[in-house]
């Protein structure tokens, strides 16, 4: 019985163990998820409210586009594969730094945004997609439901969108650009809660190891896979209900 007791003291300290850990996981998945933000549109603020800085990249008045625009408008996404890449030769301090370099280009890849919306419509934009970010996120977090066979649906969808909106860049059609609005805003809805389901789920399968160098990249690799969830959410948001200067 003695043992039986000890059994059970040592497992019930192991969970609550576990669950701390978690906990913190979390947080630092959160916090760097809101650094990189505040990085994000700090750059694009500074850049898409000056006209000197924001011609490097576009025209101040059209908003199209020059070769460095198109450079940084499509340099996250390289960044992206490229960090998944090489993830596994960075350390825990490296990946993070290139996450916060990536949140950076993003800001510039997303200025205009300061030229063509009005402010207001920006700050409405931002608190809703924070409430439903919020929302999604805790749902992810705390329900029983198994969402992994959401996907490969769900990627299979990111892919559809992003042809989309290479042929529309040709087009320019508001039909086309209002049917991916609709479908990005749900399918970067529902990539809230699932990415939220993983990343719990994998420390949860991983904490075992002890290894804190793996663990702190994968926090990395969660906060960038919210963050993306987040920007691509607001950016579909707004476009749908932001309202142009």
């Amino acid at each position: 019985m003695a043992q039986f007791d000890t059994i059970r003291t040592a497992s019930g300290a192991r969970a609550a163990e576990i669950d701390e850990g978690l906990r913190a996981h979390m947080n630092k998945v959160y916090g760097t998820m809101s650094v990189g933000m505040l990085i994000t549109f700090a750059v694009a603020w500074a850049v898409g409210s000056s006209p000197q800085l924001l011609s490097v990249f576009r025209d101040p008045v059209t908003l199209s586009p020059n070769i460095l625009g198109w450079i940084v408008m499509f340099a996250p996404l390289a960044m992206v594969f490229g960090f998944g890449a090489a993830i596994n030769r960075l350390s825990a301090a490296g990946a993070q730094l290139f996450f916060y370099v990536f949140a950076g280009v993003m800001g510039l890849s997303l200025s205009w945004i300061f030229v063509a919306f009005t402010g207001v419509s920006i700050a409405q934009v931002f608190l809703v997609t924070s409430i439903a970010f919020a929302g999604l996120s805790l749902y992810g977090y705390v329900t029983k439901k198994d969402l992994s066979g959401m996907g490969t649906f769900l990627m299979m969808g990111v892919i559809g969108l992003v042809v989309a909106m290479v042929i529309n860049m040709f087009l320019q059609s508001p039909a086309i650009m209002f049917a991916v609005s609709i479908l990005g805003v749900l399918i970067f809805a529902a990539l809230t809660a699932y990415d939220t389901q993983k990343i719990k789920t994998t420390y949860l399968q991983m904490a075992h190891s002890g290894d804190q160098e793996w663990l702190g990249k994968a926090a990395i690799m969660g906060a960038l896979n919210l963050y993306l969830d987040f920007i691509n959410m607001f950016m579909f948001l707004l476009q749908l209900f932001g309202s142009r200067e």
